[in-house]
């Protein structure tokens, strides 16, 4: 047991620095002592499950990785996960199909947490023409699909602008939840070829929360 507590206190320190918080700051959120938080963290004292609990909720880890953190400290995870496909979930389906199906004539999807895509209308799906086999298969990865050579970066007019923009957000995504299959997803489609042209963005324009996916079709430019 020690060896989970120990690899509880690393992880909460992992957290910890994340959040940019020194032990004082997080003690005073949580309302327990520096000595008892720098106890936890080298794995001196044993957490309960309540405080594992508690310095999540303070450090605002992700649900899914509050799981992680109490099974570290030899605890049963409390939050349950579930494909789109439960049944148990069937109502939630049904309704991100009628806003997809909404949404025609326009391209429409929707993505899970790693931006692979679950479920697309037909407009969407019609942009997928002419994408290399293995990047439609076994899933597709919405942003490995829009910034791979043989996806649909070369009919991106604005796909310098629209590169930057993906790399922000993911990199926000990284740094809220530290998922490594993010960090693995930005890492490799850091290392698609940069263009040398298709709009360059001014100064802070990237941070924006919105900016437009510009397709070049036969019929002129489609902007999303």
């Amino acid at each position: 047991m020690a060896t989970a507590f120990l690899m509880f206190g690393d992880l909460l320190r992992e957290w910890r620095q994340r959040r940019r918080m020194s032990q004082m700051e997080l003690s005073f959120e949580a309302e327990i002592s520096t000595r008892h938080l720098s106890f936890v963290e080298t794995g001196r004292a044993t957490p309960s499950r309540e405080m594992v609990m508690l310095l999540a909720e303070r450090l605002k880890v992700p649900l899914r990785e509050r799981n992680t953190l109490l099974i570290s400290a030899g605890y049963a995870p409390i939050f349950p996960e579930r494909s789109l496909e439960d049944s148990a979930l069937s109502a939630a389906r049904t309704a991100v199909d009628r806003i997809l199906a909404g949404h025609e004539s326009y391209p429409a999807l929707a993505i899970d947490r790693h931006w692979t895509l679950i479920a697309a209308n037909k407009a969407a799906q019609r942009l997928m023409t002419g994408v290399a086999p293995e990047l439609l298969s076994p899933s597709i990865n919405v942003i490995r699909l829009s910034m791979h050579p043989l996806g649909l970066a070369p009919r991106i007019a604005n796909l310098r602008q629209w590169r930057e923009h993906l790399l922000t957000r993911l990199r926000h995504q990284i740094e809220v939840t530290a998922d490594p299959v993010l960090r693995d997803l930005s890492r490799e489609v850091s290392s698609y070829p940069i263009p040398d042209s298709g709009g360059l963005c001014a100064p802070g324009e990237v941070a924006g929360i919105v900016v437009p996916l510009q397709i070049v079709t036969d019929k002129g430019i489609l902007s999303l």
